[in-house]
């Protein structure tokens, strides 16, 4: 059975208010962020990354997926039924926290900024969408840089393409959904064509691969905290 076909179970909604219970607490800020880009074919794509994450994965994930402004969109609602993760539609000021998934609102760009608050933007369409990956690739880059984790998934045209280069000119990584498990290898191509891109992969590998970079770097911070913590704590006993 297909992972995207699994029961729509565990997920939940995060409400606004439910969000606003975790703004005040730093420690719930997500260190890490997975920034994934798709449109056409999208939807299944992401899906299947999702019911493949653990509840507990140590990482707020964006989501920036190129839908009509012009319908209601009930994508969060879908993904929720499909992931163990929280699953939200992005809200001005929201807080990005570990284990929960952030989706752009239709008609707007989806900005991240310092702290890891989120933004909504009217500014103008990029290549010709409106939300850009280009736009959310760039914000999270600058304010997460070598915690930024970018998958750039099936979809037509170009956007996303800029963007991967600023992810890997700070630091981050940056993994592309190979041509035979997409319905449409336009954004991936145009990714990879940059020569930024780290990882190549088929649908399927995509989740794990994410699930080994970010433990790997949740496993480095938290032994480097505990090395601090005991080499404070030897400086005092000898002090």
């Amino acid at each position: 059975m297909a992972s995207n076909d699994k029961p729509l179970t565990r997920g939940k909604i995060v409400t606004h208010a439910q969000e606003g219970k975790v703004l005040s607490h730093l420690p719930n800020v997500a260190l890490n962020v997975v920034a994934i880009a798709a449109s056409r074919g999208g939807l299944k794509a992401i899906s299947q990354i999702l019911s493949a994450l653990p509840a507990q994965f140590p990482a707020a994930i964006i989501v920036v997926q190129h839908l009509s402004p012009d319908y209601p969109s009930y994508m969060a609602e879908i993904l929720s039924r499909r992931t163990a993760l929280g699953v939200k539609q992005a809200e001005e000021r929201d807080v990005l926290r570990p284990g929960t998934v952030y989706i752009a609102v239709p008609g707007k760009h989806l900005l991240v900024n310092p702290n890891g608050i989120l933004s909504l933007s009217d500014t103008p369409k990029v290549n010709f969408v409106r939300p850009a990956a280009d736009k959310m690739f760039a914000s999270v880059a600058a304010n997460f840089q070598g915690r930024v984790f970018a998958v750039v998934l099936t979809g037509g045209e170009g956007d996303g393409s800029l963007g991967v280069i600023a992810i890997k000119k700070h630091g981050g990584i940056v993994i592309a959904q190979d041509e035979a498990s997409c319905e449409c290898f336009s954004m991936p191509e145009s990714a990879i064509n940059t020569g930024t891109v780290d990882f190549v992969l088929p649908l399927e590998a995509i989740a794990q691969r994410l699930i080994t970079l970010v433990m790997t770097e949740n496993l480095i911070e938290s032994s480097a905290t505990a090395l601090c913590a005991v080499a404070d704590d030897f400086k005092d006993k000898i002090a």
